[in-house]
């Protein structure tokens, strides 16, 4: 599995400082692109922070370290814990159509296990 979310995003002189804002103006719609990860522990990623970067591998492409938190809640079960994770995330800015990729790490899913 590996996910990806799009913004809207224009770019000007200063890519850097402009994604920077993009990813403080959207906190909540990165828990929700972080949680798809975590979702078969049923666990949800709040408070999104960059931790570093974004660092330019060239002019539009990079990659850049997200910090949040992993919260796993079940109230049947009274199960309330959470821990500080990170995630390193790589984007492509496309200044054509003024969006940015933000595309998560590759997780393989585990197959059926043979009996």
């Amino acid at each position: 599995m590996q996910e990806s979310w799009t913004f809207d995003f224009s770019l000007t002189t200063y890519p850097k400082v402009d994604l920077e804002q993009l990813l403080s103006q959207k906190e909540r719609e990165l828990g929700i692109f972080l949680s798809y990860y975590y979702k078969k522990e049923g666990a949800v990623a709040e408070k999104v922070l960059l931790k570093s970067g974004p660092e330019f591998e060239s002019k539009n492409t990079g990659f850049m370290t997200l910090d949040f938190d992993l919260v796993h809640f079940n109230a049947c079960l009274a199960i309330h814990e959470q821990v500080r994770e990170e995630m390193k995330i790589s984007f492509e800015i496309d200044e054509e159509n003024q969006k940015v990729v933000l595309t998560g790490p590759y997780w393989p899913e585990r197959g059926l296990d043979e009996i």
